[in-house]
């Protein structure tokens, strides 16, 4: 029969006081994988600041619970006579593994952009918020899904008022007979604040219309969206039919 006592177990004593350090681990996780993001993002790459700090505070929680194998499922494994017991490290072996092929499954790549690494982030953020709440540890798992919320929900705002040097992706379609050279846009690029990446180069001809693919990245710090600072002057350049321009986030 289930009694009061047992239920007080999860939230008194070492118990509580176990999920108030690891509170403390996950805000250090937390800050520290922000930190790692932001120069990520800061450079145009599409792991940023949630990717990151998502997938550092999972990582604690795992990792956090060998060190209290006494604060099980509330301490009641510890006072436990039972002859033989499961140890369930290999329980969450196995839901780490198994996790790792679903968020696998939700990052795709379109050209010069990937997307779902923060969706496979929280996919995995969640695995860690079910394997801290099976173990007993109740406060640090309801403090761990507050956190991953939180990042979830703000983080790209406070991404996006950060300075960062943004890359884009340019394809620059020719008119008839128009041969573009790689000085020119390159002098182009320049003159708008960003640096043109010559390893990004493609050149595509279909019958005589000529199409350039490349990636320029900015040179200064800007905030919020960079596209309109480009394309605002592409029609500048003399011979262009057709342009299109996205964010090269990889």
């Amino acid at each position: 029969m289930l009694e009061t006592d047992q239920l007080l177990r999860y939230w008194i004593g070492s118990q509580w006081a176990a999920n108030v350090l690891m509170l403390m681990h996950l805000l250090g996780a937390m800050l520290l994988g922000l930190l790692l993001g932001y120069e990520r993002a800061y450079h145009g790459r599409a792991a940023g600041m949630r990717t990151y700090a998502l997938v550092c505070m999972a990582s604690c929680a795992v990792t956090i619970l060998v060190g209290y194998p006494d604060q099980w499922f509330g301490g009641h494994v510890a006072g436990s006579t039972l002859p033989q017991f499961t140890d369930p490290t290999r329980v969450i072996q196995g839901v780490v593994t198994g996790i790792g092929f679903l968020c696998a499954g939700v990052i795709m790549r379109e050209g010069l952009n990937i997307s779902g690494l923060t969706t496979a982030a929280s996919l995995w953020a969640a695995a860690a918020i079910g394997i801290v709440l099976g173990m007993g540890f109740y406060f640090a798992a309801i403090a761990l899904t507050l956190l991953c919320a939180s990042l979830m929900m703000w983080g790209a705002k406070l991404e996006s008022r950060l300075p960062s040097h943004p890359a884009i992706a340019v394809m620059l379609r020719g008119e008839p007979g128009r041969r573009f050279t790689q000085d020119e846009l390159v002098d182009f690029a320049k003159e708008l604040g960003y640096r043109f990446a010559p390893g990004s180069v493609s050149i595509e001809k279909q019958g005589d219309h000529e199409e350039w693919r490349f990636v320029c990245t900015a040179k200064r710090n800007f905030k919020g969206q960079t596209l309109s600072r480009f394309t605002s002057r592409l029609h500048e350049l003399s011979g262009v039919a057709g342009y299109r321009v996205t964010h090269a986030r990889n």
